[in-house]
């Protein structure tokens, strides 16, 4: 199983060796990003569909870890933040989707457009067809977990770890509060490229960085 450290793009590397690090093909699609240190920033909270995609083979058995923080954005009721795994190509501007390509999404919208996302806190995964469509896969509600969106929790680092295979559809979405327990569930492997060469972090309304 290959093990994908976002921002880092290196395995078993710590921070100290970060300026040794030669990053992959990568570029800003859309949004503010910079880096600071050896965290990656993306500070447009107006952004709807802020993208930075990054070359990566991936192929089979995957795990990704990183982590997220929130920084500002949502005060108008919004803000999201997710990755686009196993997609087949990039698009260099603003767009919906990622190629062919799975989107693992976090979201806070007090007022979703969707009817089929719920209101607060929830997570979503889509399947996106291309670069400008994308079709919604599940949505599952977690305002049970709303108690966690404090002002001292939202300042730490939320731990994301997401095992995919893209031969079988199985994937394991981790539970950030408990690192033993995630949600198990397969999707269909007709619809992942058989080979993928990118993934894309993105964000929606909302100043987010990345980081280990």
């Amino acid at each position: 199983m290959k093990k994908i450290v976002l921002v880092l793009f290196a395995l078993g590397l710590s921070l100290p060796l970060f300026a040794q690090i030669q990053l992959p093909e990568h570029y800003y699609a859309s949004g503010n990003w910079s880096f600071i240190g050896s965290r990656l920033y993306q500070m447009d909270a107006k952004a709807p569909l802020a993208k930075m995609n990054l070359k990566i083979p991936q192929e089979g058995p995957m795990l990704y870890e990183f982590n997220a923080r929130y920084e500002s954005g949502a005060e108008d009721g919004h803000a999201g933040f997710g990755i686009h795994l196993f997609a087949d190509s990039s698009y260099p501007r603003e767009s919906w989707g990622s190629g062919k390509s799975y989107l693992f999404w976090l979201n806070y919208d007090e007022n979703p457009g969707n009817p089929d996302i719920p209101k607060g806190f929830s997570t979503q995964i889509y399947q996106s067809v291309s670069h400008s469509r994308m079709e919604l896969v599940e949505s599952i509600d977690l305002n049970g977990y709303s108690y966690l969106i404090t002002r001292e929790n939202l300042a730490s680092p939320l731990p994301i770890k997401i095992y995919m295979n893209n031969k079988n559809g199985e994937v394991r979405v981790y539970d950030p509060t408990n690192p033993d327990e995630y949600m198990h569930f397969y999707l269909d492997p007709k619809a992942v490229p058989a080979r993928a060469s990118w993934l894309a972090l993105r964000t929606n309304g909302g100043k987010f960085s990345f980081g280990m």
